[in-house]
């Protein structure tokens, strides 16, 4: 028996270390985006040139319009851009296939709101958040960005867009309470050690392409 206890023991405690090591980590990305998160576009001061206002995908329905979550980024895309605090959108999302489409939900969604065709760029390789800021470094050459999305995601995209190196500030998305909001905001709490992880040890492999610089 005291094997088996001692067993026991080793994985109480290194589950203990785990979650430590977890929580160490996410205040560590947190401070990184410390200051950085706003709430109301008149927070955002005007800049010349303009930053990027980078929308992250998220789910869209069978129809082809996109959930409450997403169409709350984009509006708030939409009226960053109204306010001229941006002059370009890069809609970035996962479009797995031809029958599931982020980016060209997001488009369609801006351009009903009154956003021409012209100033909006899509990413279709956006699958996951470190995709998206890479790629709108690497392929899109921004340099400086805001980004959207809802309040749970913001200090993970800031962080990595940053590391990345992409000038970052982000404005929350936040319009009502949206289906699986607990567990979103439980599930980053491991999203934003991964995205440590990623940025310090473990670089991901993303979809590369040619570049398609954004008049910035």
């Amino acid at each position: 028996m005291k094997w088996l206890l001692r067993i026991v023991f080793g994985f109480l405690f290194a589950g203990l270390i785990g979650l430590l090591s977890t929580y160490l980590i996410n205040d560590r990305v947190k401070s990184q985006a410390a200051g950085k998160i706003k709430t109301s576009i008149t927070e955002i001061p005007f800049e010349n040139p303009p930053r990027i206002a980078i929308v992250f995908g998220a789910k869209v329905w069978e129809n082809g319009e996109p959930s409450h979550a997403l169409y709350d980024r984009v509006i708030t895309a939409v009226e960053l851009y109204r306010a001229g605090r941006v002059k370009k959108i890069l809609m970035s999302g996962d479009n797995r296939n031809e029958n599931y489409d982020e980016p060209t939900a997001m488009k369609a969604t801006a351009v009903k709101l009154g956003v021409p065709t012209s100033d909006v760029v899509l990413d279709f390789a956006g699958r996951r958040t470190y995709d998206t800021c890479f790629r709108a470094k690497e392929i899109f050459e921004v340099q400086k960005a805001i980004v959207v999305t809802q309040e749970f995601h913001q200090t993970r995209a800031i962080y990595l867009c940053n590391n990345l190196g992409v000038d970052s500030i982000g404005i929350t998305a936040n319009r009502r309470r949206y289906e699986g909001e607990s567990y979103w905001a439980f599930r980053e709490f491991f999203s934003r050690a991964s995205a440590w992880f990623e940025i310090n040890f473990l670089p991901f492999e993303t979809t590369g392409g040619q570049t398609q610089p954004i008049n910035q």
